[in-house]
């Protein structure tokens, strides 16, 4: 066997023993958006270590989105809070942790707090970018060089990888996993069709009304599309209730038998399912943006205060639409000035001309086909 050969040989037995060696776990975030986006940190991990089991440690209620992750062997339920303390919880889940004999752990956020449990579980290798001084705490700590990784996912990705390591040419993407016939069941009971396209609409945002398109546009798009053959479904927790049922109280009675709210009406399990079946999606910057990129849909993503310079949907089918305006991106939760201009000139004509360009032929065509 040529000496080259027998490297890599040697390499491939090498990789595979340390893989074995491994169990790996991840401090998830605490927002839908970037736990979406931190599956392509696990993919990143799952091909370095193809045998090593994946634990993330995250908040309750993401636990739907972990499940359809295929990387992900178990999704551990955080205790605390997202900003508590509370020590004496993370100490005795760290006890629970060390049993598992992990090699390395993962720490995505960037608090203090957050890198405390791999450090009481006695986890041998702690990795993250420094964040809140946490030196101590994490001993693989890397110094942000934003320029180098401008986008959220560079970020999570570069942490699967020895320090200074070049990224890969094209970074693993998002995708969840969808059951069909956990779908098709969600479908008879909620009474639903799919006779005509499916337009979604995720009209909330966590973050601030200043990263809501306006109601008016959301029902006038609505509007739209309904007449030219198309249904509407709206997304969202409940918080976003108010604000989709503006939407629905806008369109007139014939285009509004054509619609359905399920913003607060469904789990997060559902709705992902049911988005799922959506023809196309239009949303603001927000974790439903992020979670209908990952299951392949068309979306057209939808900024105001924020910029897809930082966290873009990651997927190939999407329209990003921005109004340049001279006071953003400013990143604020309320319009400083109080107009909103970066979201009231992005006009629905706009996004119907957007989702044309995602769709084969125009929405006009699908909707009478």
């Amino acid at each position: 066997m040529p000496v080259g050969d027998r490297n890599a040989s040697r390499h491939r037995r090498t990789s595979s023993r340390e893989s074995r060696r491994q169990r790996l776990l991840i401090v998830g975030p605490s927002w839908v958006g970037d736990m979406v986006m931190a599956q392509s940190l696990f993919i990143a991990l799952r091909e370095r270590f193809p045998e090593a089991p994946i634990d993330v440690l995250a908040p309750a209620w993401s636990q739907p989105i972990l499940e359809r992750m295929p990387q992900v062997d178990e999704a551990i339920v955080m205790p605390v809070g997202h900003g508590s303390l509370e020590l004496g919880k993370r100490w005795r889940l760290a006890q629970v942790l060390a049993k598992k004999g992990y090699s390395a752990a993962y720490v995505l956020p960037n608090s203090f707090k957050s890198a405390l449990i791999p450090l009481f579980a006695g986890i041998p290798q702690r990795v993250g970018w420094r964040g809140e001084m946490r030196f101590g705490l994490l001993n693989d700590i890397r110094l942000l060089d934003k320029a180098r990784y401008p986008l959220m996912v560079e970020r999570f990705v570069a942490l699967a990888y020895p320090d200074h390591t070049p990224l890969p040419e094209t970074l693993p993407r998002p995708r969840l996993q969808v059951d069909a016939a956990g779908v098709a069941d969600l479908l008879e009971n909620q009474g639903l069709s799919l006779d005509r396209p499916v337009l979604a609409l995720c009209p909330g945002a966590e973050f601030g009304p200043a990263k809501r398109w306006p109601e008016r546009h959301f029902a006038s798009l609505a509007q739209t599309l309904i007449e030219r053959g198309w249904q509407v479904w709206l997304f969202g927790s409940d918080n976003d209730r108010a604000v989709a049922t503006q939407i629905i109280e806008l369109l007139g009675d014939d285009t509004g038998a054509h619609s359905r709210n399920f913003t607060g009406q469904t789990t997060l399990a559902q709705a992902i399912d049911l988005l799922s079946c959506a023809t196309a999606v239009v949303s603001n910057d927000s974790g439903l943006m992020h979670i209908a990129a990952a299951l392949g849909r068309p979306l057209v993503a939808l900024y105001g205060s924020t910029s897809p310079a930082f966290t873009p949907p990651l997927a190939e089918r999407v329209e990003t639409l921005a109004i340049p305006v001279d006071c953003g991106p400013c990143f604020q939760r309320q319009c400083p000035r109080g107009d909103l201009k970066c979201l009231t000139e992005l006009l629905p004509a706009m996004v119907v001309a957007a989702l044309e360009r995602l769709q084969d032929s125009s929405i006009s065509e699908v909707g009478e086909g």
